[in-house]
């Protein structure tokens, strides 16, 4: 068995701290990590940049793409608001040797673990609490109450999918939470696995 690149899924609910974790990983040379970049159908926020933060499709082209089979996972995570990883993000990725590393929905983690489960490694990140979660969201100052509440409301259903996981990371302590998340995709990379056959 050879050492194959691998994909490292990272979830969280909005405001666990999983993107902070995500971009310090990218900046470890030795984990040769590839960022992969989502689908969304949304419009881009203020700032954001077509083919870096997101591919924006509109919801139109999503809804095509996916009866064209050309998504690995996606999910409508409100409604008609759907996002995804494209099947040719990840080729495009391993045909350059790269670890691929997502920052996904729960749901579209999982997905991605059964697609491949010997080369994933799903990690959750936990917040110290729903409660801190809310203050982490508000301190943002990014998002309406109601957007946050939302939130908030989908945050407890995530929770409840953490043990689904192969590794949950408490957020309560960030420093420590990095030199966890480094030590465990670390060991996970340099493993020896067979192959996955898409499904």
């Amino acid at each position: 068995m050879e050492v194959l690149p691998k994909l490292i899924v990272f979830s969280a609910p909005s405001g666990a701290g999983k993107t902070t974790l995500v971009k310090h990983l990218l900046t470890k040379d030795d984990l040769n990590l590839a960022f992969s970049i989502s689908a969304a159908s949304r419009e881009a926020r203020e700032g954001e940049v077509d083919g870096k933060d997101y591919y924006f499709l509109g919801t139109k082209e999503f809804k095509n793409r996916i009866k064209a089979k050309d998504f690995l996972e996606f999910e409508e995570v409100y409604q008609d608001q759907f996002y995804g990883t494209l099947k040719e993000e990840v080729e495009r990725l391993w045909g350059q040797g790269k670890n691929v590393i997502f920052d996904i929905d729960v749901v579209g983690g999982l997905r991605l673990k059964e697609k491949f489960p010997n080369r994933t490694l799903t990690i959750f990140v936990k917040p110290p609490s729903i409660n801190e979660l809310q203050i982490r969201l508000k301190k943002r100052k990014t998002e309406t109450a109601e957007k946050i509440a939302m939130r908030v409301a989908k945050a407890s259903t995530e929770m409840a999918t953490a043990p689904q996981f192969d590794v949950i990371i408490k957020n309560d302590d960030l420093s420590e939470a990095k030199a966890l998340a480094y030590q465990t995709v670390l060991e996970f990379i340099n493993k020896k696995v067979s192959d996955d056959q898409a499904k």
